[in-house]
């Protein structure tokens, strides 16, 4: 075997656990698999508007990126920063409602790192890294950092709810 062909091998085998980490189960991890936290970005205020989606009406960012709030948050404090907010960029300044919100939901949190977070009925609003287009609900009912991410509807309540999938004869074809 060539010099080339066996660096090639070493390199495939040395990429095995982290591909079948990133194929593995399902259940909670600390980290999605799927995402790239690098590319990532935290949203910042401006008009946060509303948007159609297989889940219904949702709330999104001014870019259309899809807004989700985490189960994890109490009292309208974010439990979400370090690791957690480069998968979960939470959008911070200053808040605007487009057509369809009640500003009356609208506000902001202090985060932990001093900046401050949008809030829309007391849950502070994050966008995903997984979701790559305006409209992508990706992150919709993931189990990650302890906790669920769902959307939020304009009228401040939690979608719980996921988008009807096509059958491929059950599962998720993993």
């Amino acid at each position: 075997m060539t010099r080339t062909a066996r660096k090639a091998v070493v390199t495939a085998l040395l990429a095995l656990p982290a591909l079948a980490a990133a194929c593995g189960g399902g259940g909670s991890s600390s980290a999605p698999a799927t995402s790239t936290p690098a590319a990532a970005a935290a949203a910042t205020g401006g008009t946060i508007a509303t948007a159609s989606s297989p889940l219904g009406q949702i709330l999104v960012a001014k870019d259309g990126m899809t807004l989700y709030m985490f189960a994890s948050d109490h009292n309208g404090k974010s439990s979400c920063s370090g690791p957690c907010a480069k998968f979960w960029p939470p959008v911070t300044g200053a808040p605007k409602a487009g057509p369809g919100l009640k500003a009356s939901l609208l506000g902001t949190t202090m985060r932990s790192d001093g900046t401050t977070q949008v809030t829309y009925d007391g849950r502070p609003l994050y966008t995903y890294s997984g979701d790559a287009a305006p409209g992508d609900t990706n992150g919709q009912g993931v189990n990650t950092f302890g906790a669920l991410w769902w959307v939020v509807a304009p009228n401040g309540q939690v979608v719980k709810t996921t988008a009807q999938q096509p059958s491929s004869g059950g599962g998720y074809g993993y």
